[in-house]
């Protein structure tokens, strides 16, 4: 029987454990230090080529203590002076500057972050790891795995109406639940996954954590050699051959709605037709599963012309998006509608500043976590997708995109 992606990747059967070359490791402003202070602590030298290493600062920038700059400095100091790989502050989220033409099919990739597994769109092994391994992996240029069993996922249909790629990634974490694919890996295919494009393919993988997941992959299709071919990579495609699941999962996207999940669980989604009428205090359009160009253009197409009721924060995913739209005038609409356009990053997804919630506030995200606490104590976050926020953001509640005419 034919093996499964992940399987193919790593080179072994579901179960073994594996040693693997890491074909491109990364690390952000919060885990990098970290990871820094583990590497000097070892008291060796890089065992791995430093154009592997990307060092991509995203979480708190700009820096929002003098704490917090200290540490950026240092870090920032190693990176270059070692021949990483590096980004500063504003260049954007280290996931989506990974998929800007770097991740390619059949690689290795680890990040010093949960959310890594967004790698995953392009047919890659990707995944997170802690800042003692990763530092493990500065040192060695390797690592070992458990080779993860595999649910496959069957999409079939078309997202159609106001569903989108958000509202089918909080369907599947639902399905799955938040424990549902502990170290497994969640193969995504069938017709209907070609008809999901890169944007959407990546929200998808990397909502893919939120089931406990390993790993989440679609296979690099014809979808995926356009999308790199303009980044002057030339890839081979890769089709689905028989094999073996832990276990089948078939979801129709005809029948996905626009969907929001309720405090404080990320398993919780229900139709935002249930939830209409919930009073919001902010909106947040960004991080690293929702602040692509394709998010921020269906939002703008929403808000033009009309102006919004809450504080509405958009964070683009990466300067070259924030650019892109700033061309497309995009951005303007944004700014016209009363939206705060900020500095592309992480924002206030991890709840440190640019935008923290206080006692009791409400926020409707595109982010994919809704952890009590998260964005502030006592603050309570619904997540949804873009057009769902923008017409949230207009209303001043929670409001279907699918029935709005606000």
């Amino acid at each position: 029987m034919t093996h499964t992606l992940t399987e193919q990747i790593l080179g072994g059967d579901a179960g073994e454990y594996v040693d693997r070359r890491v074909d491109r490791a990364y690390v952000h402003d919060g885990t990098g230090f970290l990871t820094l202070e583990s590497f000097r602590e070892m008291g060796v030298s890089p065992g791995i080529d430093p154009t592997r290493i990307s060092v991509l600062f995203d979480h708190i920038c700009p820096a929002n203590t003098g704490l917090t700059a200290d540490l950026q400095r240092e870090l920032r100091l190693y990176a270059r002076t070692a021949g990483m790989n590096f980004s500063d502050c504003g260049s954007g989220i280290c996931h989506q500057i990974m998929s800007e033409g770097i991740i390619l099919p059949g690689e290795v990739v680890v990040g010093a972050d949960s959310h890594s597994c967004t790698g995953g769109a392009f047919g890659a092994f990707a995944t997170g790891v802690g800042a003692t391994d990763m530092a493990a992996i500065w040192a060695s240029g390797e690592t070992w795995f458990r080779v993860p069993e595999t649910i496959g996922i069957r999409l079939e249909g078309h997202l159609s109406g106001a569903a989108e790629a958000k509202d089918l990634a909080l369907a599947v974490v639902s399905r799955l639940g938040m424990e549902g694919a502990t170290y497994c890996a969640l193969e995504y295919y069938g017709d209907g996954a070609y008809t999901v494009d890169m944007e959407g393919r990546l929200c998808i993988t990397n909502m893919g954590v939120e089931t406990g997941a390993k790993n989440a992959i679609f296979y690099p299709d014809s979808v995926c050699r356009d999308y790199l071919a303009g980044y002057g990579h030339q890839i081979t495609v890769r089709t689905r051959q028989d094999c073996t699941y832990k276990q089948e999962v078939q979801i129709d996207l005809d029948d996905i709605v626009p969907l929001v999940t309720v405090p404080h669980r990320v398993d919780s989604a229900r139709p935002v037709s249930d939830l209409a009428g919930i009073l919001v205090d902010q909106v947040l359009l960004g991080t690293c599963t929702n602040g692509r160009y394709d998010d921020l253009r269906r939002f703008a197409s929403i808000v033009r012309g009309k102006h919004v009721k809450v504080r509405t924060i958009v964070v683009p995913a990466s300067q070259d998006i924030l650019l892109r739209a700033t061309q497309d005038g995009i951005i303007a609409d944004l700014i016209a509608s009363g939206c705060m356009v900020m500095t592309p990053g992480c924002g206030p997804c991890l709840g440190t500043h640019s935008g923290v919630l206080g006692e009791g506030e409400v926020c409707l995200s595109t982010a994919n976590r809704n952890f009590k606490n998260r964005m502030g104590v006592g603050g309570s976050i619904y997540l949804g997708s873009p057009s769902t926020a923008a017409t949230t953001a207009l209303a001043g509640c929670i409001t279907d995109p699918e029935v709005s005419h606000v």
